[in-house]
Parts: C-alpha cells; sequence; structure tokens
C-alpha cells in the first residue's frame, strides 16, 4: 500500500514540477536502522542478506553498513549509539531484496526476527513487498520487482 502511494507521489511530483521545490533523483539519501545490541543486529542483517556486513565506528556510534551501489545507489547501515532506539511505530524503510524479496524473507525468522506482512504484490509494475520485526525490534519492509 505504501509503495503504491510512493508511486501516485511521484506522479504528483511531476505535476508540482514548477514549484520553488527543488526536484531530486531520490527522496532518500541515507537511512539508519537503530540497534540495541550491534552483534546481534550485525549477524541478524548479515544472516538475511547473506553478506558479512562491513562495520565501523563513527565517533560515539557504531555502524554497519548495507552493500549498495556508491556511485548510482543510496546507502545505509545499522546505527548503535547515544539517541537510538529501535521501533516498530514511525517512519518505515523499504529496503531492496534483489530479484525476488522470497530469498531474503525466507531467512528472517531462522535469523530471530518475524515476519509482520508476507510477500504481498502491490502491482504488476511495481513489484511486491513484505515487512518484518528485526533482531532489535524494529519494523522493516522488503521490495522487489517479483
Amino acid at each position: 500500500m505504501a509503495i503504491a502511494l510512493a508511486h501516485r507521489a511521484r506522479a504528483f511530483c511531476r505535476f508540482i514540477k514548477g514549484t520553488d521545490m527543488e526536484m531530486t533523483t531520490n527522496s532518500l539519501s541515507w537511512f539508519e536502522i537503530p540497534a540495541v545490541n550491534f552483534a546481534r543486529a550485525k549477524a541478524f542483517y548479515s544472516a538475511i542478506f547473506d553478506f558479512e556486513m562491513p562495520e565501523m565506528p563513527m565517533g560515539p556510534t557504531t555502524m554497519g553498513f548495507f552493500l549498495h551501489d556508491r556511485e548510482k545507489g543510496i546507502g545505509g547501515a545499522i546505527v548503535v549509539g547515544d539517541g537510538t532506539l529501535p521501533a516498530t511505530n514511525g517512519t518505515l524503510v523499504y529496503l531492496a531484496a534483489g530479484r525476488d524479496l522470497s530469498t531474503v524473507l525466507s531467512r528472517i525468522e531462522p535469523a530471530g526476527g518475524e515476519i509482520l506482512v508476507p510477500k504481498t504484490p502491490i502491482a504488476p509494475e511495481i513489484g511486491y513487498f513484505a515487512t518484518f520485526r528485526d533482531s532489535e525490534g524494529n519494523r522493516v519492509g522488503l521490495h522487489s520487482m517479483e
């Protein structure tokens, strides 16, 4: 549903192109998913995406980075530090799950997460979505075209 609304919003944004608002290529430039236990969160996301998550301390926080194309893509990280509080309410980030989100979704429960909404079709030109609760208690979405 949320992705369908985003598709309608794209059409609306094209309509208001003559306004003073600068039109950007993407509406998102970076995201951070809060964690309480960094090792547990890193193990969870490494397991569901089948990669070893790179990590780096950045001042008083520790970040684990999702893999993405740094030239063309939008990145994000899991973050532990002051002010990071996992939540099931509020902003919902949809992670790209490759061609078919079923692969990532099948790893959620064995890694310690919970599937909240199973793979659900949106529209043929938009693809599919699912939502889950991660090891830290965050509600997170997945998206794929198949």
